[in-house]
């Protein structure tokens, strides 16, 4: 079946239009019309910096898509997706559920947003479940009931963090949400996870990181070292920690308008012992 969202979802919530949001920017990158103009505005700054932003968004889409197909093929049927991001088919759920229809998936975003457009556009199999909770990943707590509602916690959930990780700086306790978010979760639990770095286009990336914060967002670029601080504790999928697009590319298409050039940004999957 499909879940009712929440009733947090009914609240009378204000959208933010006065400075760029993170999913509404994705948007605007994959070409989407839930977006406002200062997200577009935001949007070809970036551009200007790197004309790759685009395929940057496409190729983490990319991953997630693999990554659930490795998961979903290797017994997994619970996912947690935090930050989510407006609805761009084929989602998290249409991927697990075409290799498994019992697939249950909870997807969590802070932008009233998206889990309004996913309300309306989300649909799983009769076999599975979805569900759309909006809370903040700084929000666990309201994460893990959310997802309670709709997931068995004693059984294995894919905690996915695509693309989200990079906008929490370590100030902020990134690596304790994490921890914290895996304490709640079984043995057997996996997270799949990207996050982009300034390791191959430092200049660009801190001009982009120097336009982002003027604008009121908090962008925290870390090196691959940073990165795989996260999976301490797991015991990493082949091939471990790699950049985003060479994870496995086998399970995927690939992604148009991709060269040869490094994307900047790294993305692994590890299991919780």
């Amino acid at each position: 079946m499909t879940v009712r969202p929440t009733d947090r979802l009914d609240e009378t919530v204000g959208i933010d239009t006065s400075r760029p949001h993170p999913a509404r920017m994705y948007d605007w990158y994959l070409g989407g019309k839930d977006n406002y103009p200062v997200d577009a505005e935001m949007g070809r700054q970036m551009l200007a910096l790197d004309p790759r932003v685009p395929v940057m968004a496409r190729v983490n889409r990319a991953f997630a898509h693999r990554a659930t197909r490795w998961l979903t093929e290797h017994g997994v049927r619970q996912f947690l997706d935090i930050g989510t991001g407006i609805p761009t088919e084929p989602n998290l759920h249409q991927v697990a559920q075409a290799v498994a229809p019992d697939a249950r998936v909870v997807y969590c975003d802070n932008d009233p947003v998206v889990p309004a457009r996913a309300a309306a556009l989300l649909r799983g199999t009769p076999q599975g479940a979805t569900e759309y909770l909006l809370a903040d990943v700084r929000e666990p707590d309201v994460i893990i009931e959310g997802a309670r509602q709709v997931l068995d916690l004693t059984r294995p959930v894919a905690l996915s963090l695509v693309a989200l990780l990079h906008l929490v700086p370590d100030e902020d306790g990134a690596h304790e949400l994490v921890d914290g978010l895996l304490s709640q979760l079984p043995t057997g639990s996996y997270l799949m996870m990207t996050h982009a770095t300034a390791d191959f286009t430092p200049e660009e990336s801190t001009a982009a990181v120097e336009r982002l914060t003027a604008a009121g967002s908090t962008v925290a670029l870390r090196s691959r070292t940073g990165f795989a601080r996260f999976f301490a504790g797991l015991d990493l999928v082949e091939p471990g920690v790699a950049v985003v697009d060479r994870w496995h590319p086998e399970l995927g298409e690939p992604v148009p308008g991709r060269d040869d050039g490094t994307i900047p940004g790294y993305g692994a999957v590890g299991r919780k012992p």
